[in-house]
C-alpha cells in the first residue's frame, strides 16, 4: 500500500471538511443560533459524519477528501457500503482512532472497516 494518502492531505481534507460542515451549521442554525447555542459544535460534528459517511459511501470520499484528491476504498477495490461507511466515520469523530496507526498510514478507522485512503493521483509532497 505504497500509495496510501499523505497526513498533509488528510489534514487538508480534514480542514475543509471542517469548514464546510460548519458553514451548513451556520446556514441551519442561523448566525444567532450558532454563536449562541452552546450545542452548535456538535450540530456540526454530526453534519461532518453523515457528509462525510455517505460521500465516502457514493463518491469515495468526502467533499474535503475529494477536493484534496484522496479516495476512500476497502482493501479489494471496491466501494464502502454505506453502513461500514458511518461506522468508519463515526470513530473518525471519536478522534482517537485515526491518531493509533500502522507504519502503512492506516488508522484503527481504516482497520476496524478493512479500508484505507488512497491519492487519486501519485504526488510528491
Amino acid at each position: 500500500m505504497e500509495n496510501t494518502a499523505s497526513w498533509v492531505r488528510r489534514l487538508v481534507a480534514l480542514a475543509v471538511d471542517w469548514a464546510a460542515c460548519s458553514l451548513v451549521t451556520l446556514v441551519l442554525l442561523g448566525p444567532g443560533g450558532y454563536s449562541n447555542n452552546p450545542y452548535s459544535g456538535w450540530v456540526t460534528l454530526g453534519v461532518f459524519w453523515l457528509e462525510s459517511a455517505v460521500g465516502v459511501a457514493l463518491a469515495g470520499g468526502s467533499f474535503g477528501q475529494l477536493a484534496a484528491r484522496v479516495r476512500v476504498l476497502r482493501l479489494d477495490g471496491r466501494p464502502v457500503p454505506l453502513l461500514l461507511a458511518l461506522v468508519r466515520q463515526l470513530l473518525v469523530c471519536l478522534v482517537i482512532p485515526p491518531l493509533v496507526f500502522r507504519p502503512d498510514g492506516r488508522g484503527l478507522h481504516d482497520l476496524a472497516a478493512g479500508t484505507a485512503a488512497f491519492n487519486l493521483v501519485a504526488a510528491k509532497e
